[in-house]
């Protein structure tokens, strides 16, 4: 009988509480849990009754059932982790790096490793609204493309307590948390990158994204074009054309979520991602499944994902949408296609500290 990969999952918090269970659901595995420490991997462990756990990466990367990893930690261990399992031989699915280096190391270990999934977990690519409105523009529903416009409204993304998601340097804020996403999305939407905080082809876009809000959490995608528009209200897609009189809906998510998965993850991780996680999993086990080996997998379920390329551009962008803020000016998205001097980036950091 074929079977799907064992997992190792890195992280203990509220993602990785909702992972373990949506994983077990399609028929996966989880062989080892990684924690921080040894109490918090202890705890999740024994919560959702995995058996091997540790504070040690190694103890992982090396265990002999695991041959996919899911990596959903904070963003400066990220490279550290994604590049040794990717070299010890592991199927990769992470969240994205701190910076643009660690990025580009990243993609470096990637392309040595052709032949394993080295994926960056943007869920919103999987929901089926954007899988739909990706193929609607492609079929010119909206004619030429012109206008993206992205709102996020949330409460506050900080903690009682500081951490990592409060330090710029450390990959925090809620620029490089959400906004990365939402530029990662709009690009495969549309099949533009931005050049120098516009988007190629004469596209404009602008996105909104305000951690301040309290009340219910609000996510709407908008793309404008020559011929009609399409809205993304959530899980659920509008469409209307410019010579209809209102607009029409396209495709209702009707996903039921929440059964068998923890009540802190419930809270903590807004609908759409959670329906987003539960797409993801579904076409990583369609990916797996069939396959002569547990570490073989097919493309094509997992086509519309993010690669570690997809990574390092939106991180690029994030980077270049800083320096504009910084200078008052327009600055070009710079794509690193070398390593920098490491001298470089430290005085950089410096200078950074010091304005």
């Amino acid at each position: 009988m074929k079977m799907l990969p064992g997992v190792g999952v890195f992280g203990t918090g509220s993602s990785a509480r909702v992972l373990v269970p949506l994983l077990r659901a399609e028929g996966f595995t989880v062989e080892a849990l990684w924690g921080k420490t040894e109490e918090e991997a202890k705890q999740l462990a024994e919560e959702m009754n995995i058996t091997f756990y540790t504070s040690r990466t190694d103890d992982v990367l090396l265990h002999q059932d695991v041959d996919l990893v899911c990596i959903n930690i904070p963003p400066p261990l990220t490279r550290q982790i994604s590049v040794k399992a990717l070299g010890i031989g592991k199927n990769v699915v992470c969240e994205k790096a701190a910076t643009s280096v660690d990025a580009f190391r990243m993609v470096t270990a990637s392309r040595y490793y052709p032949q394993l999934m080295s994926l960056v977990g943007n869920v919103l690519r999987f929901l089926p609204a954007f899988v739909r409105m990706k193929q609607l523009i492609a079929e010119h529903y909206v004619g030429a493309v012109m206008i993206c416009d992205a709102r996020v409204y949330s409460g506050s993304l900080l903690s009682p307590s500081y951490g990592w998601i409060c330090d710029e340097l450390m990959g925090g804020g809620g620029l490089h948390t959400m906004g990365t996403y939402i530029v990662d999305l709009l690009t495969h939407l549309t099949g533009q990158k931005a050049e120098k905080m516009l988007m190629g082809g004469g596209v404009c876009s602008t996105v909104t994204l305000n951690f301040n809000m309290p009340g219910a959490f609000v996510h709407e995608v908008m793309v404008v074009g020559s011929a009609g528009r399409l809205v993304a209200r959530g899980a659920d897609l509008y469409g209307q054309k410019n010579s209809a009189t209102q607009e029409e809906l396209l495709l209702r998510d009707s996903l039921a979520v929440g059964t068998g998965l923890p009540e802190q993850g419930l809270q903590d991780v807004p609908l759409l991602y959670l329906k987003g996680m539960v797409y993801m999993v579904q076409a990583l086990r369609q990916s797996f499944q069939g396959q002569g080996d547990r570490r073989t997998w097919d493309h094509t379920p997992v086509s519309m994902a993010a690669s570690f390329e997809d990574g390092l551009y939106m991180q690029s962008v994030v980077d270049a949408i800083k320096r504009s803020s910084r200078s008052g000016e327009w600055e070009a998205v710079e794509v690193l296609t070398e390593e920098p001097d490491a001298n470089q980036n430290l005085c950089e950091a410096l200078q950074r500290n010091n304005l």
